[in-house]
């Protein structure tokens, strides 16, 4: 994944033994976390004083990763965020491309002149970091990390925990091997990693076994109130008011995957979820085949991601996002009905 010049380079910064912090994004998911924690217990490993910074909030079914005890909360305690940022001789920048995703830290991360390594999969990275390690072509920042810490010599220091944590950033965004992301080589890390002693079975309860009773009301509320056909076209969305989500308790996390839920009909291959929230509205996007939901998103509603997996927001009110959703599949027919 990276070659040996920059290998060489990234383990002298590492054996520099300056501090380290591992940024990642807003609401993160599995991916986010899994590889956040397994990168920071590796450098822990390297004797590297290491600190994982999010913007809100880890979703409850992540909470037992190892590794989590170095997640500091920005919404909780900013100035020691702050702090730890202003503070590192390395930042991290893994499962984003653009500073924006980090909010409130963009302006302490672009000033900082501490060495900067991006570690992602999304398209179109951002020019803001020293070394980019970038591959769109992978289905999750977990396996990247894995082959970061091989391609460093450091396959010694893998072990259970670091593993357990790959495994679920891999599982997560993957869909659990469901997506078309799922390349041969990803079933050859995934082997490598059953080689730590996880518990596969075990960690599939822990993520998807442990929602809550709130959670589990919502999403059947959501198919049997909130979910919107068309078949002519292929495609299905759900959407979520706000006021919705206080009246199922929303918790962080708990909408993860509901964009995935019309999948589950036959024929259905394009799907969004529309998430009303304070002044704006959340959109993710998810695809089938050969349509591209980031060139949709891209295009229509400030986003972009992956070919079949992407996001975005509107600033418009939920209403007039779905009418302007709805207008616009007469023109994508031919591709979403190919």
């Amino acid at each position: 994944m990276i070659d040996s010049s920059t290998s060489k380079r990234i383990n002298e910064i590492i054996e520099s033994g300056e501090s380290a912090v591992i940024l990642t994004h807003r609401n993160p998911d599995g991916d986010a976390i899994g590889s956040s924690t397994a990168l920071a217990i590796y450098l822990r490993k390297r004797n590297v004083p290491v600190n994982i910074i999010i913007p809100n909030d880890v979703p409850d079914f992540l909470k037992w990763l190892p590794g989590c005890d170095m997640i500091t909360i920005f919404k909780n305690d900013s100035t020691r965020c702050r702090e730890l940022v202003n503070d590192a001789g390395t930042l991290f920048f893994l499962d984003f491309n653009e500073p924006d995703r980090v909010e409130e830290l963009k302006e302490e991360i672009l000033s900082s002149t501490a060495n900067k390594i991006l570690i992602d999969h999304h398209q179109n990275p951002f020019d803001f970091a020293d070394i980019v390690i970038s591959d769109t072509s992978r289905g999750s920042v977990g396996e990247m990390i894995y082959e970061f810490i091989v391609d460093l010599g450091g396959k010694e220091l893998l072990d259970n925990d670091i593993a357990t944590s790959l495994y679920v950033a891999i599982i997560t965004d993957t869909g659990n091997f469901r997506h078309s992301s799922s390349y041969p080589g990803v079933f050859h890390i995934v082997g490598e990693l059953m080689n730590y002693g996880i518990e596969k079975d075990k960690i599939f309860t822990n993520v998807y076994d442990s929602y809550s009773e709130n959670r589990m009301k919502l999403m059947g509320f959501c198919m049997l109130e909130k979910m919107t056909i068309f078949k002519e076209y292929n495609t299905a969305y759900i959407s979520i008011t706000q006021e919705e989500l206080q009246r199922f308790d929303h918790q962080i996390g708990d909408t993860e995957g509901f964009v995935n839920i019309p999948f589950s009909m036959v024929g259905i291959k394009f799907t969004a979820l529309f998430i009303e929230k304070k002044g704006y509205v959340k959109i993710s996007f998810r695809s089938k085949g050969t349509f591209s939901v980031s060139a949709f998103s891209k295009k229509h509603f400030n986003g972009g991601g992956h070919v079949n997996a992407a996001g975005g927001q509107d600033d418009g009110s939920l209403s007039d996002i779905l009418n302007k959703f709805e207008s616009l599949l007469p023109d994508y027919e031919d591709e979403l009905r190919d």
